[in-house]
């Protein structure tokens, strides 16, 4: 069962009795939930997969440089369950409930069990805003996780998607094959056929969160002819090593899954604990190439507060005089005709 609220916590083990009072506080305003698969997992609650999971105090101190809504999703929402920030493509998120609720999400004043389910009326709204804007190639499933939505429902999104004939790209945002495996049953699979092209994005922090029922899960996805991409968090106590990127790179890999974007934290409230440094950041991607494949690369990127866009900020090899790094730290020249 899943683990919702303080008492659940701390009958679980996963935090001190003395602390309920704060915890209840934070659950007041952010939503908790740990599946059973994750709870497997936990060794202590400050462990990696503990820490992504269960809610601390520190969740109540904001910091100056955060914002309810650091990539600007409310400025760039036309209408209820639509983010368009770029020409060619926008989010659609038809309800808000995740399988787990991360303590560092840059959408948690928002989601929650509530649910904020599109209702069909606000669903034909959002198609009918998709089929009006033809400059518009790809629609971003998102939420809250859509594979959250029953079969049918998500069935049925995906069909009247596929019915509009400028889009072209369906992406799917999803921690579900990792937290909740056992919600991808053969009839979700089936209702994830599209014949328009349709990439699986998996959200993964830690090397462990592939367990053999995760793999088995994807390896399911993937018979099922669905491309599978990863996006990470870089977040301080989860993965902010160098022997955790590479164990977590090398998991996804393995799992079939191609690593796509390792974002720097968005400055969501409450959140600061998470943080690491992009220069750090920089140096931990620097410190990987040549020691793992180019498969397993993922792009470091910014959101730049404030909905300005997603950026490129990896470690830079190329200098302003025209020498290159090698993998190894040592410069060489390069001479072009």
């Amino acid at each position: 069962m899943t683990l919702r609220d303080t008492a659940a916590l701390i009958d679980a083990g996963l935090l001190d009795p003395s602390s309920r009072a704060a915890i209840e506080a934070v659950a007041m305003r952010y939503a908790i939930a740990v599946t059973p698969a994750m709870q497997a997992l936990i060794e202590a609650p400050d462990d990696p997969i503990g820490r992504q999971f269960i809610p601390s105090p520190e969740e109540l101190i904001t910091a100056p440089h955060e914002d309810p809504d650091p990539i600007g999703d409310d400025k760039f929402s036309p209408l209820k369950g639509v983010v368009h920030r770029y020409p060619d493509r926008a989010l659609l998120k038809p309800l808000l409930v995740c399988p787990v609720y991360c303590r560092f999400c840059f959408r948690r004043e928002h989601v929650g069990p509530d649910g904020g389910m599109l209702t069909e009326p606000e669903l034909e709204a959002a198609y009918d805003w998709f089929a009006a804007h033809t400059a518009v190639r790809e629609v971003i499933l998102t939420g809250g996780d859509p594979l959250m939505l029953s079969p049918r429902r998500l069935g049925a999104i995906l069909t009247r998607l596929s019915a509009i004939p400028h889009i072209e790209i369906v992406r799917v945002h999803t921690r579900v094959p990792t937290t909740d495996p056992t919600r991808i049953t053969a009839a979700l699979t089936a209702a994830l056929s599209t014949d328009r092209s349709l990439w699986l994005v998996l959200h993964a922090n830690h090397a462990r969160e592939f367990t053999a029922e995760a793999r088995a899960t994807l390896a399911r996805l993937r018979r099922a002819g669905i491309p599978l991409l990863g996006q990470s968090v870089l977040l301080r106590g989860v993965n902010d090593t160098t022997e955790a990127l590479e164990a977590l790179f090398r998991a996804m890999i393995a799992a079939g899954v191609k690593p796509y974007y390792l974002h720097q934290l968005d400055a969501a409230q409450g959140t600061a604990r998470f943080r690491v440094p992009i220069a750090e950041g920089q140096r931990l991607l620097a410190a990987l190439r040549g020691r793992v494949t180019g498969l397993a690369w993922p792009t470091y990127v910014l959101d730049i507060p404030g909905g300005h866009g997603k950026v490129p900020i990896g470690p830079r090899f190329l200098a302003e005089d025209g020498s290159v790094l090698d993998p190894a730290g040592v410069r060489h020249p390069v001479h072009e005709a």
